[in-house]
């Protein structure tokens, strides 16, 4: 199987929300069901069906969690610098002027509205390779947009 690339930021978030998971929504969710067995009549207990559908949830996410952390690469940007790669801290201005501040990772650690670009989308990989100065564009679904490198960080 392909490795998954992540920082250990996003390596220690997943490693809390699998034992936030195991340790106390998983017991929770038991006495929940255990609970809502006691009040008799299971084909007709909205609780016991909530619960249960829950409990799918919760096991689903832990086997997805315990499946991308086996397979994980924790990549420290700290030890890393030139061209911009994986783990890259960019600041970027578009052609209005508008300045953006993208950490480049991995799809699981992923959140564009904390700066946090997966390195699978298209302005990642556009981004790739290249060095402070360039310019790049990116296709997206309102068009062409251009943007500048202004800086290049491993932190």
């Amino acid at each position: 199987m392909e490795k998954i690339p992540m920082t250990p930021a996003g390596h220690k978030a997943l490693n809390d929300e699998l034992k936030k998971l195991r340790t106390v929504e998983r017991p929770a969710i038991i006495q929940a069901i255990a609970e809502a067995r006691e009040h008799g009549d299971l084909s007709e207990n909205a609780e016991y069906h909530s619960a249960r559908e829950k409990q799918s949830f919760i096991e689903g996410r832990i086997k997805e969690l315990e499946g991308m952390l086996g397979l994980a690469q924790v990549i420290d940007p700290k030890t890393l610098s030139g061209p911009i790669k994986f783990g890259a801290t960019v600041v970027l201005v578009d052609e209005d002027d508008v300045e953006k501040k993208y950490q480049i990772v991995g799809e699981a650690e992923a959140d564009i509205e904390k700066g946090l670009l997966n390195i699978k989308s298209p302005l990642a990989r556009a981004l790739i390779g290249k060095e402070e100065g360039d310019t790049v564009d990116v296709r997206t679904p309102g068009g062409t947009k251009e943007y500048e490198i202004l800086t290049i960080s491993y932190v």
